[in-house]
């Protein structure tokens, strides 16, 4: 069956922030763009859910840096005139992380040169180390930053002359450098409290990696008014606007090649349609050995691609209490057990997982949004207890995925497990927090396998690719196969947010042969504001991300009058999850 609507220009598999950014961008710079998601909304890593008519959980977008006035996800929404859709609010600049060792805390603050006095003071054997290590990290995320909105026509030569940090360290891991600046452990935990940001341990994250990302939020942490849906809804409305569309609940079986270039893609039910450009942001190791197939792709890829490693899959627990917690910052908390976050990490990658939980990222919902009735009741408190995991399906019980068909939700080895872990991290928030099981109304774990049913991600990680081919490597956006391109959280430009939504701009900026990142960074306004839909009252940002079509389809969970729930409500394994 082939779809009679005529004159794709391109088609986007997957409907996270990567895809959608992309989509975006293409439709705005004159190109007919359908998007294809799987889910029932887009949004991904991003997207929200619901629960009793009275809470939402954000599934990936607990804070995201760089959104002041010349912040790069402003820029990207500016630029296809929808800055003004999306408020993002400030996290207490004193201290939008909390780091707590054994013995020892660290208030984070959006400032380098707070960030350095901080560290020193609460490690003053390190003070030498210490302020290496930083000099470094931050001239790497400054070339770094001045590279990405550099022109397009900039001569190698000039480029490579001015990162030379980033030539030097950028490649190298965070060890080597923790090494090279003769860190205590404590420091290192310390330093690194914060890489579950991107789910890689010191012995394997590089230095660009790590790099960016603290000074990404060191530029700043905020929060999208709203919840994170806000920004798959805005850029939904920017495709639809400009012509495109967004179908959900639509998965992709094949992308079609024909010779050495992309024709179009086949759905699960035998639709087929045609386009001469097809943008993957599905998980890229899918994308190459099962959506495209290996002979398709050059022996490198295929090699790489094959041999490549992911990052670390999350567990989350999503808690509602019917009391607010106790009086307390703001801030996000990084709660370690130990002090040595290189064991931790070495036990992780090796399989080996504790009977108890060690370390956890704690995000507080209510207090990040106060204004926001969305969240939960007034008076009651909605918080996620996060923590990594090894790799592997046995640990929860199974042997095989989601995504290749395995079933896991009723199997008794992955109820039990779930069950135990469920408890586990309820005694680790307790160690973080205080007391508050008495108080739960809801109680909901989220495990890798989860992950992976709603993202078809490898492995359940919301981070994509760990290593592909030499350390700290990662693929662009171009694939070598005509008119097919990829984009999303294993492409070079990082994942989160940010990372994501950069490296969708990056593809339609290569599709378009524009230097569009820098072009809308410096001002430039490239969709039409006058085209965007009114919001008006009972405006849904889930019911958008549906899609035109399907926006008031049956079955979307809205809020209203609490639904009664007893303490520690029945777990329901109904979403993803990412930091």
């Amino acid at each position: 069956m082939t779809d009679k609507t005529p004159g794709w220009d391109a088609i986007v598999v997957g409907g996270g922030l990567g895809g959608l950014t992309c989509a975006a961008y293409l439709a705005v710079t004159g190109h007919r763009v359908l998007v294809l998601e799987q889910h029932d909304w887009a949004g991904g890593n991003s997207h929200v859910f619901r629960r009793r008519r009275a809470y939402e959980f954000d599934v990936g977008v607990h804070y995201v840096g760089d959104c002041g006035p010349d912040g790069i996800v402003p820029s990207i929404l500016r630029g296809l005139g929808a800055r003004d859709r999306v408020t993002f609010r400030q996290l207490d600049p004193d201290r939008f992380d909390r780091i707590e060792l054994p013995g020892l805390s660290v208030d984070v603050p959006s400032d380098w040169t707070a960030y350095r006095e901080r560290l020193r003071h609460a490690l003053p054997a390190d003070h030498a180390g210490l302020d290496t290590f930083l000099s470094i990290c931050r001239a790497v995320a400054a070339e770094q930053r001045g590279s990405l909105l550099a022109p397009a026509d900039l001569p190698v030569a000039e480029r490579l002359a001015s990162a030379p940090t980033v030539q030097q360290w950028g490649a190298r891991t965070l060890g080597d450098l923790f090494e090279h600046c003769a860190l205590s452990t404590v420091a290192r935990t310390v330093l690194a409290a914060q890489s579950p940001n991107y789910g890689l341990g010191p012995g394997q994250a590089t230095v660009w990696t790590h790099a960016t990302i603290i000074d990404h939020y060191l530029r700043g942490a905020y929060y999208p008014v709203g919840g994170g849906q806000m920004l798959a809804a805005t850029l939904t409305e920017v495709i639809e606007a400009h012509g495109g569309e967004l179908r959900t609940r639509s998965r992709v079986a094949r992308i079609e090649v024909d010779g050495r270039a992309v024709t179009g893609v086949t759905l699960t039910d035998g639709a087929r349609l045609a386009a001469p450009l097809v943008i993957s942001n599905a998980d890229y190791r899918r994308t190459v050995l099962d959506l495209v197939g290996p002979e398709h792709f050059s022996k490198v890829i295929v090699r790489n691609t094959r041999e490549a490693a992911v990052s670390l899959p999350f567990a989350t627990l999503y808690v509602a209490l019917d009391r607010e917690l106790p009086e307390r910052p703001e801030a996000n908390l990084w709660w370690y057990g130990v002090r040595d976050i290189e064991a931790l990490y070495r036990d992780l990658e090796q399989g080996r997982r504790p009977r108890e939980v060690r370390s956890l990222f704690v995000s507080f919902s209510s207090p990040r949004d106060p204004d926001a009735s969305h969240a939960c009741p007034p008076g009651h408190a909605n918080f996620q207890l996060m923590t990594l995991c090894p790799p592997g399906y046995e640990h929860w019980g199974v042997t095989r995925g989601p995504a290749d068909g395995g079933r896991y939700r009723r199997e008794p080895g992955y109820l039990a497990e779930k069950a135990r872990f469920t408890e586990a991290l309820l005694r680790a928030g307790e160690q973080a927090l205080g007391p508050f099981r008495d108080h739960i109304t809801h109680l909901e774990l989220a495990t890798p396998l989860s992950q992976e049913r709603y993202t078809l991600s490898t492995g359940g990680t919301p981070y994509g690719l760990a290593r592909w081919g030499r350390t700290g490597a990662r693929p662009g956006t171009a694939t070598g196969v005509a008119g097919l391109h990829v984009v999303g959280q294993s492409t070079r430009y990082g994942s989160g947010v940010a990372g994501v939504m950069v490296g969708g701009v990056m593809c339609a900026a290569r599709i378009t042969g524009r230097a569009l990142m820098a072009e809308v960074y410096h001002g430039a306004v490239l969709g039409d504001r006058a085209l965007l839909p009114e919001r008006g009252a009972g405006w849904d940002p889930l019911a958008v991300s549906r899609g035109a079509a399907r926006a008031a389809a049956r079955g979307l969970a809205r809020l209203g009058r609490p639904r009664r729930a007893g303490p520690e409500a029945a777990t329901e394994d109904g979403v993803p999850v990412s930091a």
